[in-house]
C-alpha cells in the first residue's frame, strides 16, 4: 500500500489533470465561437506542437485556409493578422491537449514504477489514458467534417461526441479522486438508495443537457430567439418542425435545438435544486454549493441567450456546467458509501 505521501502526489496529479480540462473548456469554447477551429487544416500531432515562426510559414498556413470552405463562405476578405487570430485559439485547444496528454501520461508512468499507484486503481487510469488518446482522433475526426465540400463549420453532432468524452474523461478522473479520499468520508445517515437514484437521474439529465448544449453551440442556435422566457413571443418557436422527417428537428434543427436545450436545461435546475435540498442533512456545504452553482448555470444560460451567445457568458456556461458535474458527481458518490460509525 502507498505511503500517504504517495497518495498525496497522486491526488494533486489527479486534480491538476481536472482543473487542465476545466480549462480547455473554456478554450473550446471560445474557439468554437470565434470560428476558429478550422483555422489550422493539417493534423501534425509533433510538428504542430510549434506556430509558424516566419512569415513564408505565416503565408503558406493562410494559403491552406483560404482553400477551406468556411473561408469562402463566412471569412473572405480576411487578412494575415486577422487570419492569425482565429489561428491563435485553434493553436492554443490543440497545445492544451498536447499539454493534458502529457500532463496525466507522464506522471501516470513516474509513479508506476514507483509503485505509488494503489491497487485497484491502474486499470481505471490506463482506460483514461485509452480515452485521451481516442480524444485526440475524435478531435481531428471533428474538424475534417469542417473541411468537407460544402461546410463552413464542423459537424455539430462530432462536436457533441467531441465534448461528450471530454466529459467522460473528467467524471472518470474525478470518480478515483474521490476514490482515494473515500477513507475519510463520514457521514450522518447511512447509505440512502433515493439519494443514489435522485443523484444518478440528475447526472444522467445534466449530461445530456451539456449534449444539447453542444448541439446548440454547433448549430449557431445561441444566436437566434434571444429573448427569455418565451422566444420571440413563443413558447414554442413556430419553425420547431422545418425539418421533415419531424424527428430531424432534435439535433438538426436550431430553433428546435435552442427550444430543448431551454427545456432540458430548466428541468435539470429543478432537479438539481432538489437533490441540494436533499443532501443538506447529509453534506451541508455541498448542498450550499451545488445550490449556487446550480442557480449560476442558469443565469448564465439566460445572459448567453439575451447576449447572442457572446462569448463570455457563453464559455462561462459551458465550465460552469463542469462544475456542476462535478458536485453531482460528489452527491453519487456520497450516495454509493454506508456509514462510517
Amino acid at each position: 500500500m502507498p505511503t500517504q505521501p504517495a497518495l498525496k502526489a497522486v491526488t494533486l496529479w489527479l486534480v491538476t489533470c481536472c482543473i487542465l480540462i476545466l480549462l480547455m473548456a473554456v478554450i473550446g469554447a471560445i474557439t468554437r465561437l470565434t470560428e476558429s477551429g478550422l483555422s489550422i487544416t493539417q493534423w501534425e500531432p509533433i510538428k504542430g506542437t510549434l506556430p509558424p515562426l516566419n512569415d513564408a510559414a505565416w503565408n503558406e498556413a493562410f494559403e491552406l485556409y483560404k482553400a477551406t470552405p468556411q473561408f469562402a463562405g463566412i471569412h473572405e476578405g480576411m487578412n494575415l493578422d486577422e487570419f492569425k487570430g482565429i489561428y491563435f485559439w485553434e493553436w492554443i485547444h490543440r497545445l492544451w491537449g498536447r499539454l493534458i496528454g502529457l500532463a496525466f501520461a507522464l506522471p501516470l508512468l513516474i509513479f508506476w514504477i514507483k509503485g505509488m499507484i494503489p491497487r485497484g486503481y491502474k486499470l481505471p487510469l490506463l482506460g483514461i489514458l485509452a480515452l485521451g488518446g481516442l480524444q485526440g482522433f475524435i478531435g481531428w475526426f471533428m474538424v475534417q467534417s469542417g473541411l468537407q465540400p460544402g461546410q463552413v463549420s464542423v459537424s455539430p453532432h462530432r462536436l457533441a461526441l467531441h465534448l461528450s468524452v471530454a466529459i467522460i474523461i473528467y467524471a472518470c478522473i474525478q470518480w478515483q479522486i474521490m476514490r482515494l479520499h473515500a477513507q475519510r468520508l463520514v457521514l450522518s445517515k447511512p447509505y440512502s438508495w433515493c439519494l443514489h437514484r435522485h443523484s444518478l437521474f440528475t447526472l444522467a439529465l445534466l449530461a445530456i443537457t451539456i449534449v444539447w448544449g453542444a448541439f446548440t453551440a454547433g448549430l449557431d442556435a445561441g444566436k437566434i430567439y434571444n429573448s427569455f422566457p418565451l422566444m420571440d413571443g413563443h413558447i414554442i418557436p413556430p419553425d420547431f418542425n422545418a425539418i421533415i422527417p419531424w424527428i430531424n428537428n432534435i439535433i438538426s434543427n436550431p430553433s428546435a435545438v435552442q427550444f430543448i436545450h431551454r427545456v432540458l436545461a430548466t428541468i435539470t435546475f429543478i432537479l438539481t435544486a432538489s437533490l441540494a435540498w436533499r443532501l443538506r442533512a447529509i453534506a451541508p456545504r455541498l448542498s450550499i454549493a451545488l445550490l449556487c452553482i446550480i442557480i449560476l448555470q442558469y443565469i448564465l444560460g439566460v445572459v448567453t441567450v439575451l447576449t447572442g451567445a457572446h462569448i463570455v457568458p457563453a464559455a462561462l456556461h459551458q465550465a460552469n456546467a463542469i462544475v456542476a458535474l462535478t458536485c453531482i458527481l460528489g452527491s453519487l458518490f456520497i450516495a454509493r458509501q454506508k456509514k462510517i460509525d
